[in-house]
């Protein structure tokens, strides 16, 4: 999967959020908290060819039934989608 804007993945006062950087400033105003999950598929997405590897690395690393995986899955992804991150 591949990401229209870069950002940097950061750890602030126990929170784990996403920091654009270089163009993606102009792009993307803010900052974005992610949960652990978040974070794991955050480092996994672009050495992931598609979603269902995406997926099947979750399911590898929690223990978690695939329904709940990639629920969460679908709705990280569609965030990212809806601000134009992926």
């Amino acid at each position: 999967m591949k990401l229209k804007m870069e950002f940097i993945l950061r750890d602030i006062v126990g929170e784990t959020v996403l920091v654009p950087i270089n163009e993606s400033t102009s792009n993307f105003n803010g900052l974005m908290t992610v949960n652990e999950i978040g974070r794991f598929i955050w480092e996994n997405l672009e050495s992931s060819k598609d979603e269902e590897e995406l997926l099947q690395r979750i399911l590898d690393e929690y223990e978690v039934d695939r329904d709940t995986a990639q629920k969460d899955l679908d709705e990280f992804l569609q965030v990212l989608r809806d601000r134009d991150i992926i």
